[in-house]
């Protein structure tokens, strides 16, 4: 019995069932409350984004030609029918901003991607093959983040053109190396494990070894790294539209709310305060929600 016993106690464990890395993961991330808190508040955001339309109580683009700057419903002169008031040609900003989200919430999604992709590929490239090819991509990728990234963004903008698609395309562009750097340390400190040279040697070609052997195992730092991007990305949209670069009126976005309230901040300021909380309240949830998935995901981080 003692030997059976012994041989049990010795003998590895089995690799936790998908079920149970879940459960491991949400123990972790559970742990930290304001991670909890950024989860459900963009998980709130998204909701309100896909049903802006039935959501929205007026047209966003509709204009209320007698209630011209109406301030919010609790405000003396406030009429119930617009909770947060009206702007300077009497749209409700409430209306707006409801709608604005899917501007704002799409812009940084798409951003995310586009950089993800690019990144992860140029990095995984110069992260196996090594040599000249990693140096000129890194030297190129140096280039990149050698500038200040909303600077670059507007240069990008000027030559594509303002407008909102080119905006996430500039933005993208910019928050590319930060994916690529990442994915290159990941690649260098995997491809010499021993599970990557048995995949070699049974005949994996260099995409599968690449995109298939390696890839998989350098995720979690990726999706922390796109999660933290996608806040990122909002506010650069923002600046860009808050600038005249990126979306342009009268597309409900955040940041082209902003810009178009500037000469009324003092007179009438809740055509500039909500918008500004709106990307307020979307930053901190998405942040507070990377920080959880860093902890989670971290090894390191995780107490024993």
């Amino acid at each position: 019995m003692s030997d059976t016993s012994s041989l049990r106690e010795g003998a590895p464990t089995a690799p936790a069932s998908p079920r149970g890395r879940l459960r491991e993961f949400w123990t972790y991330f559970s742990e930290n409350r304001g991670a909890v808190f950024g989860l459900w508040a963009l998980a709130a955001l998204v909701l309100v984004a896909v049903f802006a339309p039935l959501i929205a109580p007026h047209d966003p683009g509709h204009q209320f030609r007698d209630a011209l700057l109406a301030p919010p419903a609790w405000v003396d002169g406030g009429r119930a029918e617009f909770l947060l008031g009206t702007d300077a040609i009497g749209r409700d900003i409430l209306s707006r901003l409801i709608v604005g989200s899917r501007f704002s919430l799409f812009a940084g999604f798409v951003v995310v991607v586009l950089a993800l992709v690019l990144g992860v590929t140029t990095g995984l490239v110069a992260g196996f093959f090594g040599g000249r090819v990693d140096t000129l991509i890194m030297r190129v990728m140096d280039i990149i983040l050698a500038f200040p990234s909303l600077v670059l963004a507007l240069v990008l903008v000027a030559i594509l053109g303002p407008g909102l698609t080119n905006a996430m395309i500039a933005v993208a562009l910019v928050l590319q190396p930060h994916f690529a750097r990442l994915t290159r340390a990941a690649v260098i400190a995997e491809k010499g494990r021993d599970y990557v040279t048995a995949a070699r040697l049974a005949g994996a070609g260099r995409g599968r070894l690449m995109f298939v052997t390696i890839l998989p195992n350098c995720l979690g730092p990726l999706i922390v790294q796109a999660t933290l991007s996608f806040s990122n990305a909002i506010l650069d949209a923002a600046a860009l539209g808050f600038l005249g670069m990126g979306a342009q009126p009268p597309t409900p976005e955040w940041g082209t709310m902003l810009a178009e309230a500037r000469e009324f901040i003092l007179r009438a300021w809740w055509v500039v305060t909500f918008p500004g909380l709106a990307i307020l309240v979307t930053v901190i949830a998405i942040n507070l929600l990377g920080d959880g998935l860093r902890d989670a995901l971290d090894p390191k981080l995780k107490r024993s």
